[in-house]
């Protein structure tokens, strides 16, 4: 990639397998981006849109992981979908990018290319910062990146629900003490579900939870073991690097 400017940083994400270009200041991309790709079941020749792609970590991370997939970059800030179209070029990875609101109704994106049961999967980090408790950012990107408003999941889910095919996957990440409102988002369209919790420490309470639903799926839902982030003496553990330097999937992609 030729130089940044001075507020845009360049970052290695797995391992230096993907390297990704994003401002310095409002939300980045992180750990959360890297989870929910290890989470998300795909195979070559899938359909895949990435919701509220930022600057594209999560989708561009899953298309390392998994080459061959038709992904398209779904983003509301003209600015932020700029550098995901960006990165996917330097990275060489073929993706769309397509700057729309995820709220938005069924006709725009139709005029998108996303028309109704044409997707194999969606993955997807809204935002989940409740805004009772959390005061929003004055940044006004960062607000909009990280500060829920009440009906926010269910309108993502909303429009996962339509593009997907029958038995098309959804994976989301999610704030653990959101679960409530998740399975509440997806109890309409959605079954199979698979739950992981993340933890930050062992023997502390989960901080985030990754969820894969399965569009008309019956089977029971499974609560998974939990996925340690650190170990008890802050050590990355084994596990966490093969999964954040992309060798590795996590349980919620079946064999």
């Amino acid at each position: 990639m030729s130089e940044a400017p001075a507020d845009i940083t360049e970052d290695a994400f797995l391992g230096g397998q993907l390297r990704l270009k994003q401002k310095r200041s409002g939300h980045r991309a992180g750990h959360d981006a890297i989870l929910l790709a290890a989470a998300t079941e795909a195979r070559p020749g899938d359909r895949v849109v990435d919701f509220g792609a930022g600057v594209g970590a999560a989708g561009l991370a899953l298309a390392r992981r998994v080459p061959g997939v038709g992904l398209s970059l779904v983003e509301i800030d003209p600015e932020l979908a700029e550098l995901a179209r960006g990165n996917a070029a330097a990275n060489a990875i073929a993706a769309e990018t397509i700057v729309l609101d995820v709220t938005a109704g069924a006709d725009a994106f139709a005029s998108n290319g996303l028309s109704p049961d044409s997707v194999d999967v969606v993955l997807m980090n809204p935002p989940f910062n409740d805004p009772a408790r959390h005061r929003g950012s004055p940044d006004q990107a960062r607000h909009i990146a990280h500060v829920a408003t009440e009906e926010t999941l269910h309108a993502w889910v909303h429009a996962a629900r339509r593009i997907l095919r029958s038995n098309g996957v959804l994976t989301l990440i999610w704030r653990a003490d959101g679960l409530a409102t998740v399975l509440a988002a997806l109890s309409r369209g959605f079954g199979s579900l698979s739950i992981l919790p993340v933890h930050g420490e062992a023997g502390r309470p989960a901080i985030r939870v990754l969820v894969r639903a399965v569009k008309g799926g019956r089977a029971p839902t499974r609560l998974l073991p939990g996925l340690m982030l650190n170990d008890e003496a802050r050590v990355s553990k084994s596990e966490m690097t093969e999964i954040l330097q992309g060798r590795a999937a996590l349980p919620l992609v079946e064999p």
